[in-house]
């Protein structure tokens, strides 16, 4: 099969998750009655505001973090060559959960800013926890060995879930909105959220996509990259800003959400090689439909009560992370 068919698959497999979240629920919809709402056809007012004002905003806004977290993972994955990176490991989801906490706890605001507060204030703590591990990193191992960076990531990312532990025992009447952002959800998606968030998403990953062909000479070493033109330090530095900014921004809307920016990039490169001219569009259409499935399943699978999605990609995703981490150390010895 063909990369492109392959990717054509991926689109089919986007469209059906959207339409499957956009009908199962505590009211099932059908595809029918679905079209139906969508081109303004139905009388049945109540559906079209449970499709409207509920269901599609939270499917698209579910299917666009899914799309960032697995860009973000794919390119971090790229950058420091390990299969094992991603922006959930090296901190950058549990750093900008901290920026949104702080700013709720604190309810500071900025009006010129207004809404994007919370996004800026996700992107600037991701970027400042991923640049600490990296200099960390640095002053342990001169060399960067990609398991160092991986293992100092995880444990800057368990230093923060403490602190975040903290914060929710001592500010109590910000319990639920702290548990929210810790456990992830798309409940509280609206049309509004998504025109902050769908152009965000959009413009990073094109940003990330236009440095496919450096992203190629890096995945075969920086010395390689050198001889070829590209500028490693310069490239370094865009692609951890674009990718951060993806995870941190998605992060600060809906909370942690892991493992989706880890298993993407891993089947795609199965699937379509190492190319990032292909590998990037793919992740971003098979990580929105992984996360839509989830989102669906985590509000679903016992209903009325919601499970956090959070929990559903790491019950799929830790198991995932260990099979990696053992078969790549099976490969060293």
């Amino acid at each position: 099969m063909t990369k492109r068919v392959y990717l054509l698959g991926l689109f089919l497999l986007s469209m059906g998750a959207i339409f499957f979240g956009s009908t199962i629920g505590s009211v099932d919809v059908s595809l029918a009655e679905f079209f139906s709402i969508l081109f303004h056809h139905s009388d049945d007012t109540m559906l079209a505001t449970i499709i409207w004002q509920v269901r599609l905003p939270r499917v698209l806004m579910a299917y666009f973090v899914g799309a960032a977290l697995a860009v973000s993972g794919t390119v971090m994955q790229s950058l420091l060559g390990n299969p094992l990176a991603s922006s959930y490991t090296l901190g950058v989801s549990a750093g900008a959960s901290l920026g949104a906490a702080l700013i709720m706890i604190t309810g500071v605001t900025v009006s010129f800013i207004g809404s994007l507060l919370l996004p800026a204030t996700g992107f600037v703590f991701g970027l400042a926890t991923v640049l600490f591990i990296l200099i960390a990193v640095r002053s342990l191992d001169s060399q960067m060995n990609n398991q160092t960076v991986v293992l100092i990531g995880m444990i800057v990312t368990l230093f923060i879930s403490a602190v975040l532990t903290m914060l929710t025992a001592i500010y109590q009447d910000y319990l639920k909105q702290l548990i929210f952002w810790q456990m992830g959800s798309f409940s509280g998606s609206d049309w509004e959220t998504l025109r902050l968030f769908i152009p965000t998403t959009l413009l990073a990953s094109f940003f990330l996509w236009r440095e496919a062909n450096a992203l190629d000479s890096l995945s075969l070493g920086e010395e390689q990259a050198m001889m070829v033109g590209v500028e490693v330090k310069h490239l370094k530095l865009h692609v951890i800003l674009w990718s951060t900014l993806l995870a941190g921004s998605a992060v600060s809307f809906v909370g942690i959400i892991g493992f989706v920016d880890l298993i993407a990039p891993h089947i795609l490169r199965r699937l379509l090689g190492a190319t990032h001219r292909w590998v990037l569009p793919g992740a971003a259409l098979l990580g929105g439909s992984l996360m839509v499935i989830a989102d669906t399943v985590s509000r679903t699978l016992l209903s009325p009560r919601e499970i956090p999605v959070g929990a559903v990609t790491a019950l799929i995703g830790a198991p995932f992370f260990l099979y990696l981490y053992f078969k790549k150390r099976s490969r060293i010895q």
